[in-house]
């Protein structure tokens, strides 16, 4: 027998984000491949999804990448507007570690994520964005990721 025709009237294809999106996502691959032609010992990775670009950097890299997001001409990362953290148990390194910064100059997010296991430590980010404070003790009371070099990784929440 044949299917049953669909009561929905919204149309599936085509998938209208992709041409909305098709320009921005198109530099934004560019853009990575810069960073990591730039920063190849600490860069693992990038991806691009809609308008969004994450770098992908092991725990050791995390400092330089946020540096040099900081500080170069063509980036100019200078807000850390959140450090956020996420749990998949299923991981033999089963925390990630989410750094959202943003640049004003060039009005751009980006986003860079490194990983982290119960007992290695992420260094923290203090350093190169004082903002990172509050939210690097909500990623440590929350899930237990320790921040090395933090400044006071007290408990945020009392109840």
């Amino acid at each position: 027998p044949p299917a049953s025709t669909s009561p929905f009237l919204e149309p599936t294809s085509p998938n209208p984000a992709l041409t909305k999106y098709a320009e921005t996502t198109e530099q934004l691959h560019a853009y990575g491949a810069y960073l990591l032609q730039c920063l190849p010992k600490f860069v693992q990775q990038f991806s691009v999804l809609k308008d969004e670009l994450t770098l992908y950097a092991a725990p050791s890299g995390v400092l330089p990448v946020l540096t040099f997001l900081r500080d170069h001409a063509q980036c100019q990362f200078k807000a850390c507007m959140d450090v956020s953290g996420a749990d998949y148990p299923e991981r033999e390194r089963r925390f990630e570690v989410v750094y959202h910064l943003l640049s004003v100059r060039h009005a751009a997010r980006i986003r860079v994520k490194t990983y982290a296991n119960e007992v290695d430590p992420v260094p923290s980010a203090v350093s190169v964005f004082r903002g990172a404070d509050w939210y690097e003790r909500e990623v440590w009371d929350l899930y237990g990721v320790f921040f090395k070099d933090h400044p006071d990784l007290c408990v945020s929440r009392r109840p």
